[in-house]
């Protein structure tokens, strides 16, 4: 592994923040930075090189041996900007999704959009296969977008088997490791033990992570190493896909009624036809969970919701600025390659 200054694992730790933003909003994923700023194949290889001869390293040629062998200082300074950005930014961005979602929804549409245009041009060759990786990688996604949360759970056995299943989205560009836990009814349970610090779940949770990741990391190593343009279209359908969760204007379906404790009808609830305009005017933003909803026009979406804006100048804007992040991690991703 490469040798890193201080401010190069500074960088490092900066684009964990990244990561670790992006994975706390369901439809972002954390691993489509990774690509992004230029750590994604290292991350891979790094957590696939974890494995229980490191300890006859450390036992035998000493600790120092044994931190470079697993790539310490790199994961050190990634985790550490991951954790940290992931538990604040958790509460930044459920306040942002419920008071301004069109606008939080908007940037994060631009910044995936920008992640199509470089995660496919790393793609070397094209061909028949390659094309294939590509159409399925964005069916899937898609199809992983328009599932309904099966409400909530809460038990230890569920919130580990839901760690080990979202961590490999978590570092799958496009899918997104927080959708998932929504989908599993396993992230306002997450999300309550982190506010609360509830340790006995927070690290069953990270038990079933870090089993998952040890196990997913082997199978992308395999794959980016015989298959890698395959792999890369996959990895970009997969963004395409994603598209569908992050589009701004949405219309609710079915609901999960917390008072009743099944989904419902969500036109039996409200005369809105959007359910974050539901809560937001009542400020409740507990009651009722989006099962299912589907994309609409933002002209559409003022129909639905009678004297709502669309917003559709200050979407614009906060997508251009979701672009141009993008291009911003690139570049520090190349004006900071280790030496």
């Amino acid at each position: 592994m490469p040798s890193r200054s201080l401010s190069q694992y500074l960088i490092i730790s900066l684009k964990g923040v990244a990561m670790g933003a992006a994975d706390a909003v369901p439809g972002v994923s954390g691993g489509t930075i990774a690509f992004i700023s230029g750590i994604y194949e290292e991350l891979v290889t790094t957590i696939s090189n974890i494995r229980p001869s490191l300890l006859t390293t450390w036992r035998k040629e000493g600790f120092l041996a044994f931190w470079k062998a697993v790539n310490g200082g790199f994961l050190v300074a990634l985790l550490s900007g991951i954790l940290i950005s992931f538990a604040s930014f958790m509460r930044l961005a459920k306040y942002l999704i419920e008071n301004q979602p069109i606008l939080i929804w908007s940037f994060f549409f631009g910044l995936i959009i920008a992640s199509i245009y470089y995660v496919g041009r790393q793609i070397s060759r094209w061909n028949g296969r390659v094309f294939i990786g590509l159409i399925l990688g964005t069916l899937i996604a898609y199809f992983v977008t328009t599932l309904p949360s099966l409400g909530t759970h809460e038990s230890a056995l569920y919130l580990f088997f839901a760690g080990a299943i979202a961590i490999c989205a978590m570092i799958l560009p496009g899918i997104s490791g927080s959708f998932i836990l929504v989908v599993l009814g396993a992230y306002k349970a997450l999300s309550d033990a982190i506010v609360e610090f509830d340790v006995k779940r927070l690290l069953v949770f990270v038990a079933g992570a870090v089993i998952g990741l040890l196990s997913f990391s082997h199978v992308l190593k395999w794959l980016f190493k015989h298959y890698k343009n395959t792999t890369l279209a996959l990895l970009t359908g997969f963004i395409i896909g994603s598209l569908n969760k992050v589009w701004p204007w949405k219309e609710t379906v079915s609901v999960f009624s917390k008072t009743e404790g099944k989904i419902i009808e969500f036109s039996s609830v409200a005369t809105t036809g959007t359910l974050s305009v539901l809560q937001k005017s009542t400020q409740d933003f507990e009651t009722y969970k989006t099962a299912f909803e589907k994309s609409v026009s933002p002209f559409y979406y003022s129909e639905i919701n009678p004297s709502q804006d669309p917003q559709l100048l200050y979407a614009a804007f906060f997508g251009l600025i979701g672009f141009l992040t993008i291009f911003i991690l690139e570049r520090i991703a190349v004006t900071k390659k280790p030496s």
